[in-house]
């Protein structure tokens, strides 16, 4: 049996610091789905408690309990501080009257959102680390999906993140090999872009550049949408129009571009403004 706690101290938590297990799942909303769309929220709803569980501790591993006793790892964090104060909001469902900072703690990215454990008692969603919980499964991701075909997939903006931040094989392999023309929606707004790939790593090469500058890839107005809400780009979802021969010129693409901005409208009703 391997349990959560070989992987833990392996990746460096002192075996002498105070650490708790901390398992989330609350029956008013889904938690999972709340963690991929608004991980503000997420942190917010678990910095906020009705009584002091985390006094006293060093760090927290946090979970997000699935069905039965399985609860899939989400990150490690230090307990930096915790403040006596009445929070309460009923529409975002923060209820607590003790307030932590707790600070994320590096080390642990390829473990986040993979690990599955067995909870060793349902009943206790906070444990001292030293009741042993056994990994059960290690899968690819939270989001994970396997590639299969270049115009059968929408891709969630925290999806694009996890595969390209993972470097997921079978679809660095596929994006890579060829470019292309590809959609962002917007779906709070609506709105289209419409972009092309030609650079040397085709669509994966260009795709990377939205992971890296949380959402805006550089384009004008989509830059201005991040910059009043840093989370704004998990509204956007990619998908491929077209795809480009590898040999194509920087000019043939933007041309082939140009044709799918006229025809969806997205210089005049979208968020191309070239």
């Amino acid at each position: 049996m391997i349990t959560i706690q070989e992987l833990l101290y392996n990746r460096g938590i002192d075996k002498n610091a105070k650490v708790k297990l901390v398992r989330h799942k609350d029956a008013r909303c889904d938690l999972y789905e709340q963690y991929r769309k608004n991980h503000s929220w997420f942190l917010d709803y678990q910095s906020s408690q009705g009584k002091p569980v985390f006094r006293g501790v060093d760090y927290i591993v946090s979970f997000i309990g699935e069905e039965g006793t399985s609860s899939r790892f989400i990150a490690v964090y230090q307990v930096c501080s915790e403040e006596e104060k009445e929070v309460y909001n009923a529409e975002t469902l923060i209820d607590g009257k003790y307030l932590y900072t707790l600070k994320e703690v590096e080390g642990f990215e390829d473990m986040k959102e993979r690990v599955i454990v067995k909870w060793s008692n349902a009943i206790s969603w906070h444990q001292w680390i030293k009741n042993e919980m056994e990994i059960i499964e290690i899968q690819p991701g939270l989001h994970y999906q396997q590639f299969t075909d270049y115009f059968e997939f929408i891709l969630n903006f925290d999806e694009l993140k996890e595969i390209v931040n993972n470097q997921y094989p079978d679809w660095k392999r596929m994006l890579s090999a060829t470019k292309g023309v590809y959609l962002i929606s917007d779906t709070k707004s609506g709105k289209l872009y419409v972009g092309s790939a030609y650079g040397e790593n085709g669509i994966w090469g260009r795709w990377s550049e939205y992971v890296k500058t949380n959402g805006h890839g550089g384009n004008k107005t989509l830059k201005e949408l991040v910059n009043q809400d840093s989370e704004y780009g998990n509204n956007f979802q990619f998908s491929i129009l077209m795809l480009l021969p590898k040999t194509i010129t920087a000019d043939e693409a933007i041309k082939k571009e140009k044709l799918f901005k006229n025809k969806l409208g997205t210089n005049s009703f979208g968020l191309n403004n070239n």
